[in-house]
């Protein structure tokens, strides 16, 4: 089809969305209301995910290579934080009515379904991550950069292709009437790219993510299990030592290097590990139901925040007759977003180092003078 038949008019098109917009628009308390909302939720967002950037760019214990997957997913979500969110807002605010022209809606949700996709891409690639770590004692101890950056640049690739196929050929057929009649500004409706988006975006990674960590369980769980004592004592050790800010992974490395090494096994007052008694174990059994309990809260939060949203993404475009009301497309949509504004407190909040480093960057030289 020649493409100038593609375009319609602009001035038609803000003929038609002017009209929607005086029928639709309010400039009421309940607007306000709505847009000081998304304004506080946005600037958390941003916050958040700033506050984890520069702690593992400032701080030398953080600068590990594990860190730098939170580190892109820190970026991919403050880039929905500040090339998504705002215009999502003032589409809210507007009544979902879009008045910015095809060009700059086609060039957000390209950015829309970018940064979404590599936030989520970024969980999977943090679950592989740590799944790595816990079945390859070797990987766990000397992290390869290749495998990190692997990993970084494959979830931005694949994102980028997920996000940009529409404008390189899997077009919208109704994408300009629906702008022109109904002034909407949506991702590509084809069913065909619909379902490959929404299974590439989300339902593939999902099906992966429970998988990794479901045999993250049951690696740690056997660990515990053959060797109990080992680890045991060295949560006794790092107890010993408030200072110290032991984290899953490292407990879990040094518990191996017991294991090779069992001379090892013997605690800082000279009581071997093996004579440790119940109370180390229950130590370790808390430890360990902490981790598991993060663990299944990220899991949570993020199927929480975007599975419904996926559902209705695919029904949208399978089923004409399917689409929601916009207030409940609009909750859904910004339950989706909730999930960029969690993963900071999810991935960071439990670590001690990321506690201390955020504590530094509110409190200063106070806090620092305080802990010496």
């Amino acid at each position: 089809m020649d493409s100038s038949s593609q375009y319609i008019d602009d001035s038609h098109i803000s003929t038609n969305v002017s009209e929607i917009q005086q029928t639709g628009f309010s400039g009421g308390v309940g607007t306000i209301f709505i847009a000081v909302s998304l304004g506080i939720f946005i600037l958390l967002t941003i916050i958040g995910n700033v506050f984890v950037i520069v702690a593992i760019w400032t701080e030398k214990n953080l600068k590990g290579l594990a860190n730098r997957l939170i580190l892109s997913l820190a970026v991919a979500d403050l880039m929905v934080a500040i090339l998504v969110m705002p215009l999502s807002a003032y589409n809210e605010v507007n009544q979902q009515v879009w008045a910015y022209g095809p060009e700059l809606c086609m060039l957000w949700t390209s950015l829309d379904v970018l940064c979404c996709t590599s936030s989520i891409l970024h969980l999977l690639a943090i679950a592989i991550d740590r799944y790595w770590a816990v079945t390859n004692i070797e990987y766990a101890r000397s992290r390869s950069k290749q495998k990190i950056y692997l990993l970084i640049g494959g979830v931005w690739a694949g994102s980028s292709i997920i996000s940009f196929a529409p404008v390189f050929g899997w077009k919208d057929p109704d994408f300009y009437r629906r702008l022109e009649i109904e002034g909407r500004c949506l991702v590509s409706q084809n069913v065909i790219y619909q379902v490959f988006a929404t299974c590439t975006s989300f339902y593939i990674p999902l099906i992966f993510i429970l998988l990794l960590y479901w045999n993250i369980f049951k690696q740690a769980r056997k660990r515990i299990r053959s060797r109990p004592g080992a680890a045991a004592v060295l949560i006794e050790k790092n107890s010993n030592n408030p200072g110290s800010s032991t984290s899953p992974q490292s407990i879990e490395d040094q518990t191996e290097e017991n294991r090779d090494n069992p001379q090892d096994h013997i605690s800082e007052n000279g009581v071997s590990s093996n004579q440790a008694g119940l109370g180390r174990l229950i130590v370790l059994a808390k430890r360990e139901k902490k981790h598991a309990k993060e663990t299944t809260e990220a899991k949570r939060v993020f199927i929480f925040c975007w599975l419904p949203f996926f559902v209705m993404a695919l029904m949208m475009a399978i089923c004409s007759s399917c689409e929601p009301d916009g207030i409940i497309f609009s909750i859904l949509l910004w339950l989706g977003y909730t999930n960029s504004l969690v993963n900071p407190i999810i991935y960071t909040v439990f670590s001690p180092d990321f506690k201390n480093a955020f504590k530094r960057m509110l409190c200063g030289v106070h806090y620092s003078s305080q802990r010496h």
